[in-house]
């Protein structure tokens, strides 16, 4: 069986992509309209909302970027799992009841509904918009490009392909899916990511123990002998630095639109208490893959039986490739695909949705006629631009890189979590505070500002947009809401 591994492993990942187009067309008989497009109809039960929220909040990141995390800074890492673990009560709480009863009343379909809603300000939701669509476009070239590459080198045993034909082809079937099931497609895929991923989540910690003599204990014993600050409790990132983490991850999955967008699909006002224990029981089984192989590979090179990584993210691939078996490596790494491709799918959709639904909504007080076939074209035209920026312009995909996981949260966190749950936010303060967040952000990561500490530049920026948003609300005058609105959130 081993000798036909990258054979089975192109299998199971042809195998996902059918399912893709599968899921697509079903998708598309349930998809009738705008509302359908954007937030499946407000109609999907407790379990499929519980696992759509896991994936998109694992993401590729969490089987690439956090084995990698561990391999390169130990025990760091484990404190960005424990963040974003105590992050789903936070965000549960705070916003998906809220969220859910006011879309509800108020017909929303998106995020900026919600925030225009809440302070009556069609320029908060503007620029809310502006910000989801920036963040967007950073988001999408980069995991469009990560599962290009991917694409490709599973592909290089058999065929000499360039990363453009692979970025095609993965564009096409993401552009198919989106364009016909929308947000119904995105959180199928996401339900079958999710439960494959967490049993194969399992399976993969099994074999990472199995892959170092003396398991756990033999791994972690032969990485503090090499470094035995990256075995401590705070790891190589030190206390505040991990701290930091706390602060962006902890607080900042609540302004993710991805997935604080699901909390509208719920069928009933009430499946929010039922999803939150799914979603960290998910959570918490799938982290075991993001700590095993980073822990494992970090071992078997200190042992000399594996060579050194270029960098930390071939920790999982070299992993997956080389110690584990055959079936399990094609499981893996088409839920790899699946990760990066429904992230992909949520992303493309927000981001129809703010170019169809919210500027012009914003603009001129309504969306636009036939709002479901612009919402299609919407979706092709922004994976299009993603794929090109992906391609061909790598240094600009680094700067859109920085309006990631950190300007999001800090552009929604103040005006979302803390504007449904604070009576005298304003709607000034939200402006200030989301163009601030957008500014911060930006400087931060693009100029190589040195941050002291290591402190999360996200983090920092969350910081500056939360204390604009309170300083400013405290010295505006008392904002007057709806009665709905006022009713809802307090």
């Amino acid at each position: 069986m081993e000798a036909y591994r990258t054979t089975i492993i192109l299998a199971c990942v042809g195998a996902y992509f059918l399912l893709c187009i599968v899921i697509g067309i079903w998708a598309l008989r349930r998809t009738k309209s705008a509302s359908d497009f954007f937030v499946a109809g407000r109609n999907l039960g407790v379990f499929v909302i519980s696992i759509a929220v896991l994936s998109s909040t694992m993401s590729g990141f969490g089987f690439v970027g956090g084995p990698g995390l561990v391999y390169s800074m130990g025990m760091s890492s484990l404190w960005m799992i424990v963040c974003t673990t105590v992050s789903y009560p936070i965000a549960f709480l705070l916003l998906a009841k809220r969220m859910r009863m006011l879309a509800e009343l108020r017909g929303a379909v998106s995020l900026p509904d919600i925030i225009v809603a809440r302070y009556n300000s069609r320029a908060s939701g503007f620029l809310t918009a502006l910000a989801i669509l920036l963040g967007v476009i950073g988001y999408l070239a980069a995991n469009i490009r990560a599962m290009a590459t991917v694409l490709q080198t599973l592909l290089a045993d058999h065929t000499d392909i360039s990363l453009l034909a692979c970025a095609v082809i993965s564009t096409s079937l993401l552009v198919f899916y989106c364009v016909t099931g929308g947000i119904i497609a995105s959180v199928y895929t996401d339900l079958i990511q999710g439960v494959i991923m967490v049993v194969a989540a399992v399976l993969v910690f099994l074999a990472a123990l199995s892959a170092v003599d003396g398991g756990l204990a033999g791994m972690t014993a032969t990485i503090a002998a090499d470094d035995p600050g990256t075995m401590s409790p705070w790891g190589t990132k030190g206390i505040l630095g991990c701290l930091s983490w706390f602060f962006i991850f902890g607080l900042g999955m609540a302004g993710q639109p991805h997935i604080i967008t699901k909390f509208m699909m719920n069928k009933r006002v009430e499946d929010a208490r039922w999803s939150l224990p799914v979603t960290m029981f998910g959570y918490a089984v799938m982290a075991m893959l993001w700590i095993s192989i980073g822990l494992v590979m970090r071992a078997l090179v200190l042992q000399g039986q594996h060579e050194s990584l270029a960098t930390g993210d071939q920790a999982a691939p070299e992993f997956l490739q080389n110690y584990a078996h055959p079936v399990l490596a094609g499981v893996v790494f088409a839920g790899l695909f699946a990760a990066i491709m429904s992230t992909v799918d949520a992303f493309l959709n927000i981001g129809a949705a703010a170019v169809v639904h919210d500027m012009p909504k914003a603009l001129t007080g309504h969306p636009p006629t036939r709002e479901l076939l612009w919402a299609r074209i919407a979706t092709v035209v922004i994976a299009v631009l993603a794929t090109g920026i992906a391609v061909f312009l790598k240094d600009l995909v680094a700067i859109l890189g920085a309006f990631g996981w950190g300007t999001f949260a800090a552009a929604i966190v103040p005006v979302l979590v803390v504007g449904l749950n604070w009576q005298r936010g304003t709607a000034l303060a939200a402006c200030v505070a989301i163009l601030a967040s957008i500014a911060i952000n930006f400087w931060l990561k693009t100029a190589a500002v040195a941050i002291p500490f290591s402190l999360d530049p996200g983090a920092v920026a969350l910081l500056g947009s939360l204390t604009l948003y309170f300083a400013i609300s405290i010295v505006s005058k008392p904002p007057k809401l709806a009665a709905d609105v006022k009713s809802v959130l307090f």
